[in-house]
C-alpha cells in the first residue's frame, strides 16, 4: 500500500491556521483519506482555540520520554505533542492533516521521508489585527509573536504557501485546494529522449492521477517533490508510451530536477488563476495595483507564462501605465531583485537613458564622486545597439564582471566602482522582459522609469542623478517630453524612498570625440588628466555638471554651485584621477589596457560646408561594424564636430579596427552614409 502523506501545517500567530484547518476538516475528514491530527497542548482544555487533549506539564513531560509523541516541541510558554499513533494512519494510506510549529519541521522530516509544510500567510497588519482580536495577549506580546524568526526548512522539504489574506471561505477553499493536490502525485519516468533547452513533460493520455488532456496549451506546468521543482510544457502520448501513474521527462529536464525515477511529484498548473485574471484586464487596458502587478510579475519571473501571453502584457503596458502603476511596477520590481546594501548614510548613482555616442561621463564622474569621500557603486549595462557601454569601456582598464561580495569591497577599498550589472541579479525580470521586447521594439519610457528606480533600490543607492538626454534621435525626441518623464522619476523615486534628481540635457550630437570602448576610455583619461582640449570640452562639461549635483546631497556642500566648484577643484588637483586609479586596482587592473584599433581609415568630407547635424545613429552603425563593442579596440575617432567649418578633403572621421574585413566593412557602409550633413552657412539656432 502506498503511504500517505504529513501535511505540516504552520504560519505566524493570526494567520489564521485553526480557522482554515476547521473548514478543511468538515470537508475532507468525512471521506476517510484525511485524517486531521488532534494535539496534545499543556493548556486548559475550556482555555479557548482549537480543540485539543489537555495535558499537565509533568504528565505531558512523562508522555514525551515514553515515546508517545511523533514529535513535540515547545512555544508561546506552553508544550505542543502529535501522538505517535499518526504513524499508523500514514502506513494505511491515509493523509495526516496536523497544526505545527515551523521550529521542528527540520527534526519531522529526519523521522518522514515525505512532509510536505503548508505555510499559511497573511500580511503583517492583518496578522496584528486577528491577534488583537483574541484578547489574550497585550500590546507587547503582540509584537513579539510579529517579531519571531524560525529558521527556514530544510530544502528536501515540500513547502506549500497558502494566502489568508481575504475571507475565511476564500482561505478554507484554498488549503483545500492546496491538500488536494498535494495527493495527486505521478511516478517520475526518464524518457530516452532529448529535447535541448525546450522543457517538456510528458502525460499519458490515459492517466489515471490527471485528465492529461486539460494540460495542453499554451501554458506551463510545475512538477515538485522532495524540496525540488522545474517548469515544463506538456505533451501527451498515446497510451503505452508512458505508464498510466506517471509522467515522462525528456532527458535534460529529468537531469535538472535531480530526483532519482519513481519518485512520486506533485503537477500543478500554472500560472496562478488570479494572475492570469490580472494580466487579461491589463491587456484589455485596464489600471491595475500594486497587488496584482505583484501576482503578474511572479509568475513572469517563474516562467508561468508563455512567451505570446508575456507579449500581449507587454504591448498593453507599453500603451497605458499611469503615475501609480509606475511606482507600483518600480516596488514589485524591487522585490525580485538581488538587494545590495551599504551602511551609508548616502549612497550616490547615475543613469541616463542612453542613446547618445560617446557620452561617457560615468567614468568622470565616479572618481570625482569618490575622490570627495561618497560612496558610489556604479553598476552599467554593456552595449546592447550601440557602439560601447559603460561596462565596455571600463573594460579596457579593468575587470567589470563583479558579484555582490566584490562590489562590497571594492566600494570599501575605493569608495565608488564601476560595474556590470550581469552578475549581481538587480532584475530577475528584466532578462525575461528583454527577450521579448527586444524583438517586438518595445521601447516604453514609462516602463523603463519603473525598470531603471528599481534596480536603483536594488543596488544600495539612496540618491541618484538622471541624465535625459533629447533630440531628434534620442530615445526621448523633445525637452516638453524629457521634463515630464524628469517629474515621473522624481515622483516615482520619492515613493520608493529614494531621492531623484532627473535633467534633461541636449542629445542632438555625439558627446566627446571617440565612439566605441577603447576610443571613449581614452577620452575619460584625457579628461581626468586634464588633457581634454576643446575636442573634449563637452564631454568634462557634461560629467562636472551632473558631478556637481550629486556633490550637492553632501550636507558639507549644500548646493548645485558649490559642489560644481568641488568637482572642479578634485579634477584640477588630480585626486580624481587617483580616485579611477584606485578603483580600477581594487577591480582588477589589465596587465596592459586596451588601446584604440591599430587598422585605420580616415573618412574624408567629398565637399566644403558647415557641420549641420551628426547622425549619432549611423556613426554608432559604422562603429559597430568595424568590430565595437566586442572588439574593444574598434570604433569611430571624431575630427570634425557641430559647428565645424571644413573644406572638400577634410577629415569628417577616422574608423579604427583589429581586422582589416571589418575595416573594409565599415569603410564601405560610410562611404554610403557618414552621418554628416553639411550645410553651406552656419545653422541659425534659434
Amino acid at each position: 500500500m502506498t503511504p500517505g502523506l504529513l501535511f505540516f501545517v504552520v504560519g505566524p500567530s493570526g494567520a489564521g491556521k485553526d480557522t482554515l484547518l476547521d473548514g478543511a476538516r468538515a470537508a475532507l475528514a468525512p471521506g476517510g483519506r484525511f485524517v486531521f491530527a488532534r494535539r496534545a497542548i499543556t493548556r486548559a482544555a475550556d482555555a479557548g482555540g482549537e480543540a485539543h487533549d489537555a495535558v499537565d506539564p509533568q504528565t505531558f513531560e512523562r508522555m514525551a520520554r515514553g515515546g508517545a509523541f511523533l514529535i513535540d516541541w515547545a512555544a508561546h510558554g506552553l508544550r505542543y505533542g502529535l501522538p505517535v499513533s499518526l504513524l499508523d494512519d500514514l502506513a494505511e494510506g491515509r493523509h495526516v492533516v496536523a497544526n505545527g510549529s515551523r521550529a521542528v519541521i527540520a527534526a519531522l522530516a529526519e523521522r518522514l521521508p515525505d512532509v510536505v509544510v503548508i505555510e499559511i500567510t497573511a500580511p503583517p497588519e492583518i496578522l496584528a489585527a486577528r491577534i488583537a482580536a483574541r484578547g489574550r495577549e497585550s500590546g507587547d506580546v503582540v509584537l513579539a509573536r510579529l517579531a519571531r524568526t524560525t529558521p527556514p526548512p530544510p530544502a528536501s522539504v515540500t513547502v506549500v504557501r497558502v494566502d489568508n489574506d481575504r475571507s475565511p471561505q476564500e482561505g478554507i477553499a484554498r488549503l483545500i485546494a492546496a491538500l488536494q493536490a498535494q495527493t495527486a502525485r505521478l511516478r517520475l519516468v526518464r524518457l530516452p529522449l532529448a529535447a535541448g533547452a525546450r522543457a517538456l513533460a510528458v502525460l499519458p493520455r490515459d492517466s489515471t492521477v490527471v485528465a492529461a488532456a486539460d494540460y495542453l496549451g499554451p501554458g506551463r506546468i510545475d512538477l515538485a517533490g522532495r524540496g525540488r521543482s522545474v517548469r515544463a510544457e506538456v505533451m501527451v502520448a498515446e497510451p503505452g508510451v508512458v505508464p498510466a501513474d506517471a509522467v515522462g521527462l525528456t532527458a535534460e529536464v529529468f537531469d535538472r530536477l535531480a530526483l532519482p525515477e519513481s519518485t512520486p511529484v506533485v503537477l500543478t498548473r500554472t500560472p496562478t488563476p488570479a494572475s492570469r485574471a490580472a494580466l487579461r484586464r491589463k491587456i484589455r487596458g485596464d489600471t491595475l495595483d500594486e497587488a496584482a502587478y505583484a501576482q503578474v510579475v511572479g509568475d513572469i519571473v517563474e516562467g508561468r507564462y508563455p512567451d505570446s501571453e508575456v507579449a500581449g502584457f507587454l504591448v498593453a503596458a507599453d500603451r497605458s501605465l499611469d503615475d501609480a502603476e509606475v511606482l507600483a511596477l518600480a516596488r514589485v520590481r524591487a522585490r525580485f531583485a538581488n538587494a545590495l546594501r551599504f551602511d551609508e548614510p548616502i549612497v550616490a548613482d547615475k543613469h541616463s537613458m542612453g542613446g547618445i555616442p560617446g557620452s561617457r561621463i560615468t567614468m568622470i564622474l565616479v572618481p570625482i564622486v569618490a575622490a570627495h569621500g561618497l560612496a558610489i557603486p556604479k553598476t552599467s549595462s554593456r552595449a546592447i545597439t550601440s557602439a560601447a557601454g559603460t561596462a565596455d569601456a571600463m573594460e579596457t582598464l579593468a575587470r567589470v564582471d563583479l558579484d555582490a561580495d566584490d562590489v562590497r569591497r571594492v566600494v570599501a577599498a575605493a569608495r565608488g566602482c564601476i560595474a556590470w550589472n550581469g552578475r549581481l541579479g538587480h532584475s530577475a525580470l528584466d532578462d525575461v522582459m528583454n527577450a521579448i521586447t527586444r524583438p517586438l521594439g518595445l521601447d516604453s519610457n514609462r516602463w523603463s522609469v519603473a525598470s531603471i528606480l528599481s534596480k536603483k533600490l536594488a543596488a544600495g543607492a539612496t540618491h541618484v542623478v538622471i541624465d535625459l538626454p533629447y533630440g531628434p534621435r534620442a530615445r526621448i525626441e523633445s525637452a516638453a517630453e524629457a521634463t515630464a518623464l524628469a517629474r515621473l522619476f522624481e515622483t516615482v523615486g520619492a515613493g520608493l524612498g529614494l531621492a531623484v534628481e532627473a535633467v534633461p540635457t541636449d542629445g542632438s550630437a555625439p558627446v566627446g570625440r571617440g565612439v566605441g570602448p577603447a576610443l571613449e576610455a581614452r577620452d575619460v583619461l584625457r579628461v581626468l588628466e586634464g588633457d581634454a582640449g576643446d575636442m573634449l570640452s563637452d564631454l568634462r562639461e557634461k560629467a562636472l555638471r551632473f558631478a556637481g549635483r550629486i556633490l550637492a546631497w553632501d550636507p558639507a556642500i549644500g548646493s548645485v554651485e558649490a559642489g560644481r566648484r568641488r568637482a572642479e577643484a578634485l579634477l584640477a588637483s588630480g585626486a580624481a584621477r587617483e580616485a579611477l586609479e584606485r578603483i580600477v586596482v581594487a577591480q582588477g587592473a589589465r596587465r596592459e589596457p586596451i588601446g584604440p584599433g591599430r587598422l585605420t581609415r580616415t573618412v574624408l568630407a567629398e565637399r566644403g560646408g558647415v557641420v549641420a547635424d551628426i547622425d549619432g545613429f549611423a556613426i554608432a552603425g559604422i562603429a559597430r561594424v568595424a568590430g565595437a563593442p566586442l572588439d574593444k579596440g574598434a570604433g569611430i575617432d571624431l575630427v570634425a564636430r557641430l559647428g565645424d567649418t571644413v573644406a572638400a578633403g577634410d577629415p569628417l572621421f577616422v574608423i579604427h579596427a583589429n581586422a582589416a574585413s571589418d575595416l573594409d566593412a565599415a569603410a564601405a557602409l560610410a562611404a554610403r552614409s557618414c552621418g554628416y550633413t553639411l550645410a553651406e552657412e552656419v545653422p541659425v539656432v534659434r
